[in-house]
């Protein structure tokens, strides 16, 4: 069963434990904010499952590499992604080589994830890391070559199909097994997601799709929508509780399962 974490300000991380099934770490709040790191220090106690990014969608770049080391040496999630590089196969590849070797405590997963330009770059990246070792992969979800890929008039429907049509040709040329280990990193659209059935080496996924579009206003349609909420966790962290429709929140959680059939 695919295992699915939403992101949420501040004030929500204690109710994510009731519709989360894992927690998804973003290890720069754990040095800038004390309330951040206290949840997971329980979280841990706690034995939820932990995934630690490296915070690369919200800050530009990886995190620092010595603060990295510092936290999956005090929290040990489950599993850690490796510091990548936006859209640069070639650095993500000696990213992931050089955490290759890197010995981490006993129980953490290396997750590196696919950077590329085209859907070859993609190919080659991805074998490179089975290549090197990693039992888990990840695919981001706003490269650009994937509306190279399907040029649709609306860019996120694009996005959302062209990391399937990545996914599934890669699939189909044998480069990703049916024994492989996926993780899918955020949404274009949030029914992308239901469009992977089929597909059982996707093991988990994370996106704020359902809360941001909750803190913008938005109701999702029995369909998903058509575009993503131009918000991210950024842009709310410090939200009060009483700021959040609770009455949408909850809408928006339970239509995002029932769309992708999860």
């Amino acid at each position: 069963m695919v295992k699915v974490s939403h992101e949420t300000p501040l004030c929500l991380l204690g109710d994510s434990e009731k519709f989360n099934d894992y927690d998804y770490c973003l290890p720069h709040l754990l040095d800038e904010e004390e309330g951040y790191l206290e949840y997971f220090r329980q979280a841990k106690a706690k034995g939820r499952y932990i995934i630690m990014d490296n915070s690369l969608h919200e800050l530009g770049e990886a995190y620092n590499s010595d603060r990295l080391h510092h936290w999956i040496n005090e929290l040990v999630p489950n599993e850690f992604v490796v510091p990548d590089v936006w859209e640069n196969r070639d650095s993500s590849v000696v990213n992931a080589r050089k955490w290759s070797q890197i010995i981490l405590p006993k129980g953490v997963t290396k997750v590196a994830v696919v950077q590329a330009q085209t859907i070859h770059e993609a190919s080659t990246c991805y074998q490179t890391y089975k290549d090197l070792g990693y039992k888990k992969i990840a695919f981001s979800y706003g490269a650009s070559y994937y509306n190279d890929v399907i040029p649709h008039p609306n860019k996120d429907l694009g996005k959302a199909l062209g990391r399937l049509s990545v996914i599934s040709a890669l699939h189909k040329m044998k480069v990703i097994e049916n024994n492989d280990r996926v993780h899918l990193l955020g949404c274009a659209v949030p029914q992308e997601f239901g469009w992977y059935k089929g597909f059982n080496f996707i093991e988990s996924i994370d996106t704020s799709n359902p809360v941001m579009a909750s803190l913008e206003g938005i109701r999702y349609s029995n369909s998903g929508l058509d575009s993503k909420p131009k918000a991210n966790i950024n842009d709310y962290f410090y939200m009060l509780g009483d700021q959040v429709d609770y009455e949408l929140l909850s809408y928006n959680l339970i239509k995002f399962r029932e769309i992708n059939d999860l």
